[in-house]
């Protein structure tokens, strides 16, 4: 069986699929069609059902609850890991309320944590996440959204940091930040879901075990990133929860729906939201 994969090039997530794509593990007679694009490209994919199996945003999972339920490997989790909202200088809450602000898509998590810090910062502008440091050194937003790498190399542009949004949702809420998350289609016979889940499962597995092995398939994806930030990206995403939720991954995931929900971006949903455990 042949199913359709999305991931980013981001190191986190080339470092957990090398194993499964490779066939370096059990994939229990699975095969990927892999499409390799950015998170927010890949939150659209998921729109329009395009997927299978694909890397989601945490919010726009909340727009395609009917279609993908969470797989329990795979996800982005953790602590001092958030968008950091980052400018040439200091601003003032009046500044950010007019903006405009440069995000890295409306449908991202980071995008998300910012209406929760900053709701009246409505003055949005969409690029790509690594466009963005330069968008702010060239003045054409008064502050940007940075996500992944762009977290080890803003100082090094003159850029400063506003405030770290994964601190302010770890300080309202004390659970690990859920950025990113692995759906899967709700259409697909609950015996392939369960296989997807253990063979990615595998795969992080893999990677824990043999991170030089992976090397060379997250460096050719990687662009410019040095081996340090590349591996400094990877320690910062890619961790327990990444292999398994557990209680307190799940717990954090379920106070993002409930947020979301009190912000009137979720309506009430029946669908469960994790793949049942066997």
């Amino acid at each position: 069986m042949t199913l359709r994969l999305g991931f980013s090039p981001c190191p986190n997530d080339t470092f957990l699929f090398y194993a499964l794509i490779h066939q370096q593990i059990d994939t229990e007679g699975l095969r990927f069609e892999v499409r390799l694009d950015d998170v927010e490209a890949l939150n659209q994919a998921a729109f329009r059902r395009e997927l299978d199996v694909t890397k989601l945003s945490y919010h726009a999972y909340t727009k395609v609850l009917p279609h993908y339920v969470l797989l329990d490997s795979g996800s982005a989790l953790g602590n001092n890991c958030g968008p950091l909202l980052i400018a040439k200088g200091s601003r003032s809450v009046d500044e950010l309320r007019t903006g405009p602000i440069a995000i890295p898509g409306r449908n991202t998590t980071a995008n998300f944590l910012l209406s929760l810090a900053y709701p009246q910062a409505q003055n949005r502008r969409e690029y790509l996440f690594s466009d963005i440091e330069g968008a702010v050194l060239r003045g054409e937003v008064v502050a940007g959204l940075i996500i992944h790498e762009n977290r080890f190399t803003y100082r090094e542009k003159g850029l400063h940091k506003i405030v770290d949004l994964g601190e302010f949702w770890e300080s309202t809420t004390q659970l690990p930040i859920p950025l990113g998350g692995i759906g899967i289609r709700r259409s697909l016979p609950l015996d392939v879901q369960q296989k997807v889940n253990r063979v990615l499962q595998r795969s992080v597995r893999y990677a824990f075990d043999h991170p030089e092995a992976t090397k060379p398939y997250v460096r050719a994806h990687a662009q410019e990133m040095s081996e340090e930030v590349m591996f400094q990206h990877i320690d910062l995403y890619v961790n327990q929860y990444t292999e398994q939720l557990g209680q307190k991954g799940r717990r954090a995931v379920r106070e993002l729906f409930a947020m979301a929900q009190r912000q009137g971006v979720l309506a009430p949903f029946r669908e469960s939201l994790f793949l049942p455990e066997v």
